[in-house]
């Protein structure tokens, strides 16, 4: 939907041909790779104009942080346009005052957002639940994905093709389950290794 909204904008201003930058991280921090790159590449002059879908987009890590950043954005001759919040980011007073109310906002919604996530991971935990996605392989397919890498020497891409699901879900399985694995392994060796002939032990 912003992506949607996004190439609307632009293309009602003669805009086409794109380019995109689109961090998967929370928006936070600062510390984002794609938004570095942009960052880097506004100041170098490769971007004339930078549409956003809402401010917030930019940064939600306060008021300090977004004016910064606007403000480093116009100081390389870059155009603003942010295509859902309605308003002009022309620079003066009132464009500061927007700005900072719309950061505040935003840093609100973000730490609203995490408190209920910390609700209701604690009663889904305080069930017996486990937080977090649910596996996509059950337990005998991680249990053979294990084995295949253990015992058969097969690679994660050989087991994923196998077992038909992705890469990244087949190495965490072994990772995790192989772990357990080996220290149960080792736990065992200690608890069931006998003493040499003739050598007290000691209880």
């Amino acid at each position: 939907m912003q992506t949607d909204a996004i190439r609307t904008a632009a293309g009602a201003r003669g805009d086409h041909g794109l380019s995109w930058y689109a961090d998967t991280m929370s928006g936070g921090t600062l510390a984002r790779p794609e938004l570095a790159r942009l960052r880097a590449a506004i100041k170098a002059g490769r971007v004339r104009r930078l549409y956003v879908y809402r401010l917030d987009r930019l940064t939600r890590s306060g008021m300090r942080d977004m004016l910064a950043i606007v403000e480093e954005i116009e100081a390389s001759g870059c155009e603003l346009v942010t295509v859902a919040d309605a308003f002009t980011l022309a620079p003066g007073p009132a464009r500061d005052m927007l700005v900072a109310a719309l950061a505040m906002a935003a840093q609100v919604e973000r730490e609203a957002i995490g408190e209920r996530i910390r609700s209701a991971r604690a009663r889904v935990e305080a069930k017996g639940g486990a937080w977090g996605r649910p596996w996509r392989m059950t337990p005998t397919e991680r249990k053979k994905a294990r084995d295949m890498a253990m015992f058969q020497g097969k690679t994660v891409r050989q087991i994923a093709a196998e077992l038909k699901v992705p890469r990244s879900t087949v190495a965490r399985a072994i990772a995790q389950d192989g772990g357990k694995a080996r220290r149960a392994q080792v736990a065992h060796l200690k608890t069931s290794r006998k003493p040499p002939p003739g050598r007290a032990v000691k209880k």
